[in-house]
């Protein structure tokens, strides 16, 4: 067995001598296509085992148990043997192209809309990956590495779960990687807080690693009492994901926690007619990050309504969600403070369907440092369900813990840093600290009447001047030059109609 305390760090140790590998983002891309070979093989001997007819959609010369896996009588591939097979034969074969090995043609693998969503998993993953790697002894190594874990052992492949995470987070610190990654506690705490029941489907357009999955599907597991519940369990997520690397991640994350069928697809969520979503489309759940910040194509914002075609991808997204959530339905969104205090016409608008057609019943403003190093801008989770329309909205400021000043790769955000909203959540009331609003209730028609659809309520009261990365910065400078466009046009519609009322 393994140590597993030091998996990373042997893998690490191993791949700095590698002249190919520049930086962690290509290291943990490095790991994750060895890492999906590996996990898979392991499924499919349980799957070999379980159906008397299985058939691997990966040719019997590119299974990992028959390249990778060494006996130690001293035949196992290696230098440039190995690196000319992985990348002359593995990685095209994989890809879906023909390749010759061994004097034959290998096929390369091929998808049809018939083919189970467990075995197209396989050509998605590769086909953006790369193999970065360019001594051939080397790449042995650390073929040899992961292939000492032990999967088919259940102690084992649970406890590697938890390394799988830690690979994981070392994305957020490997520059624009970090995106596809919300801190654990996060999604822990909005799992929590939705309270997944058993024979729900929840969906995430935007899945990235697979994180509020897997948090959903361990609040879930508490409830496994039969096989069928297991079944129930196992068929409850939907994810997309629009990048590659992190699809690959996501794959490997949900079939190391037990998924044989993992219902993610490589797609992007915002390329469908926002008006062709039927109620076959829609979740009773919805646990999402969206993308922010980002750029979409022009030709994306045509797939929306006027009113709602957004330039920012967030806002892109929170439409998807409100026309993909069923009827009672349930929701818990990430957004940054831009969609609060925007009051542009397209954010008013998203933000009007909201409050007009769904229940916000809760906002938590979460302190700016959440997502460091990945981005300083400050986020909110927003709370809301299709129960009807919004009477009222709860605002609630979650401040930085005692003996923290920020978030940080070392020091980071953890479940227990949630302690006092979950305690409010159940017992709500007006806050106030030194002066400023911790938590305060607004109806909607002062929310939509007196403000304007600002939402940025209970915010932090700015004592120090917020240093934020350039590139958020003008982003941040942009937003609020919107709003205020925005809000000085709605001001002289006003008085406009008004002199107009004096003079009739």
């Amino acid at each position: 067995m393994t140590s597993l305390s030091n998996f990373v760090k042997r893998l690490r140790d191993i791949m700095r001598n590698d002249a190919g590998i520049n930086g962690d983002a290509q290291r943990i891309e490095q790991i994750a296509w060895m890492l999906f070979l590996k996990v898979y093989d392991a499924k499919e001997q349980d799957w070999d085992m379980d159906e008397d007819d299985y058939r691997s959609i990966i040719p019997e010369e590119c299974r990992w148990q028959n390249w990778a896996a060494d006996d130690h009588s001293g035949g196992a591939m290696t230098g440039d043997t190995l690196l000319n097979y992985v990348n002359n034969v593995l990685f095209p074969v994989l890809k879906g192209q023909d390749a010759v090995y061994g004097g034959k043609t290998i096929h390369g693998i091929a998808v049809t809309p018939e083919t189970p969503i467990k075995k197209t998993i396989v050509k998605s993953t590769f086909e953006d990956a790369n193999n970065y790697m360019k001594d051939g002894v080397l790449l042995r190594q650390v073929i040899n590495v992961i292939d000492e874990l032990d999967l088919s052992d259940y102690e084992e492949s649970h406890a590697f779960g938890e390394i799988y995470e830690s690979i994981l987070r070392e994305l957020q610190s490997a520059g624009s990687s970090g995106e596809f990654y919300t801190p654990r506690a996060v999604t822990d705490f909005m799992a929590r807080m939705i309270a997944p029941r058993l024979g729900e489907h929840m969906a995430d357009f935007a899945c990235g690693t697979g994180g509020f999955m897997v948090s959903w599907l361990k609040e879930l597991e508490q409830q496994i009492k039969t096989t069928d519940d297991h079944a129930a369990y196992a068929g409850s997520v939907y994810g997309i994901e629009k990048k590659q690397f992190p699809y690959m991640l996501c794959v490997t994350n949900l079939l190391l926690h037990g998924l044989d069928v993992p219902q993610v697809y490589h797609d992007n969520a915002l390329t469908r007619e926002l008006l062709d979503y039927g109620e076959d489309d829609q979740f009773e759940v919805v646990l999402m990050n969206p993308p922010y910040g980002g750029s979409e194509k022009a030709e994306v914002k045509n797939h929306f309504p006027a009113d709602l075609a957004s330039s920012e991808t967030a806002d892109l997204f929170l439409s998807v969600i409100m026309y993909r959530l069923k009827k009672n339905g349930r929701a818990a969104v990430i957004l940054p403070d831009g969609f609060l205090f925007g009051t542009d016409n397209a954010k008013v608008n998203i933000k009007k369907k909201l409050l007009s057609e769904f229940n916000l019943h809760t906002v938590v403003r979460m302190p700016g440092s959440v997502f460091s190093p990945y981005t300083s801008i400050t986020t909110n989770i927003l709370f809301f369900d299709r129960t009807g329309a919004t009477r009222e909205t709860w605002f609630y400021r979650l401040d930085m813990p005692e003996g923290y000043k920020h978030f940080s790769k070392t020091k980071p955000m953890k479940i227990e840093h949630f302690a006092p909203v979950v305690a409010w959540w159940n017992d709500r009331r007006e806050l106030t600290e030194d002066g400023f609003d911790k938590a305060k209730k607004y109806t909607v028609e002062q929310l939509t009447q007196d403000l304007g659809y600002n939402l940025d309520q209970c915010g932090y009261p700015h004592e120090e001047e917020e240093i934020l990365d350039p590139l958020d910065l003008i982003q941040r400078y942009q937003e609020e030059r919107a709003s205020l466009n925005a809000e000085i046009d709605r001001v002289l519609a006003e008085i406009t109609a008004k002199l107009g009322g004096t003079q009739g």
